[in-house]
């Protein structure tokens, strides 16, 4: 059965008191006496009334301002994604007096990272949504938005877990162990030795690590040997010098894991020099589904960026407008990608 909707007059009528008493009791303002706020409370209570926060922020003209501070698009196309998730939001949610601002900072960039952070706080927003890539910078913004009781979430990764931040995004350590138990399924037990591949190395790349290696220890599979390199994207050396000095050391590699969305640099080289390694990567990028759908890449997890950052939004907002609490932790399914199934989830 639907409930009936209740108006300020259909409860003033049932309370016996003027329309005006009702608007004082339901916002709190004006004096009214002790006999009149007992009358309405006792209908409100019977009728079950609940106010519309919508409505009621569409009356007051109550703004709310959130900014996502996230690596710019443009360095980094794995964000391309967040960016459409943040503006599909902010449209849905603009009329309703909720405004989403962004701010990009250069992903590789600690510097850049701290003056753009600045920079949103400056804005005196009510909530700040992060993607963060730099541990100790971001967690003294967190700070600092505790401190001037602005509201704060991340997304894509944790700032720290012990400080309960509202995090929206993947078990990383758990998304490594899943790289693992496929490369594991395509080894088939036999003796290998595997490369774990950091392109341009960030604090949660090293969580997708330690989860990887962590499967392989607990099935006590002695003779997997792991090898761990660190790639550089802006060293005095190229990325594909970096990369052909690695595999002319390691060209009895069976298998590779690429930590972020940087699978497609390495795969080109490895066609070359290394054509029946698996290669276990990470994301959508165009370049990726061109390999994957080739046959270079393997598998592919997909962290889904964008539905990240739209929720990110999004429970920001509905904590606004209706007064949901945040989760102090969201996180998504972890799915592999193949050849098989790349094509519906880029079409």
């Amino acid at each position: 059965m639907v409930k009936k909707k209740y108006t300020i007059k259909d409860i003033a009528r049932l309370a016996g008191v003027s329309k005006g008493t009702v608007d004082r009791v339901l916002h709190k303002r004006g004096k009214v006496s002790q006999k009149a706020f007992e009358k309405v409370d006792a209908v409100l209570k019977k009728i079950d009334y609940h106010p519309n926060p919508i409505a009621r922020n569409l009356k007051t003209n109550k703004v709310y301002n959130i900014c996502v501070l996230l690596p710019d698009p443009e360095v980094d196309p794995y964000w391309d994604p967040a960016h459409e998730g943040i503006l599909q939001a902010a449209e849905e949610f603009m009329p309703f007096g909720v405004i989403v601002e962004e701010f990009f900072y250069h992903p590789h960039n600690k510097s850049s990272f701290v003056a753009i952070s600045k920079k949103a706080l400056q804005s005196a927003p009510d909530a700040l949504l992060m993607a963060p890539l730099f541990h100790d910078e971001s967690l003294e913004l967190f700070n600092k938005c505790r401190a001037k009781d602005i509201v704060i979430a991340s997304f894509n990764n944790s700032i720290d877990p012990l400080h309960n931040e509202n995090f929206i995004g993947q078990d990383l350590f758990q998304s490594g162990r899943v790289a693992a138990s496929l490369i594991d399924k395509m080894i088939q037990g036999k003796e290998a030795k595997i490369g774990i591949l950091h392109v341009n190395l960030e604090p949660h790349m090293q969580l997708k690590e330690d989860g990887f290696k962590s499967y392989f220890s607990d099935k006590e599979l002695k003779q997997v040997k792991m090898i761990t390199h660190i790639f550089r994207t802006d060293g005095a050396i190229s990325f594909e010098e970096q990369l052909r000095q690695f595999l002319n050391s390691n060209r009895d590699l069976s298998a590779i894991f690429v930590t972020n969305s940087k699978a497609f640099l390495l795969t080109e080289v490895l066609q070359k020099e290394l054509r029946n390694a698996v290669v276990v990567g990470y994301d959508l990028l165009k370049e990726n589904i061109g390999f994957i759908e080739q046959g270079s890449i393997d598998f592919l997890i997909h962290q889904k960026p964008k539905r990240q950052a739209y929720l990110g939004v999004g429970q920001l907002a509905e904590h606004f407008l209706f007064g949901k609490s945040i989760p102090s932790k969201k996180l998504l399914p972890i799915d592999v990608i193949t050849s098989e199934n790349v094509q519906y989830y880029h079409s």
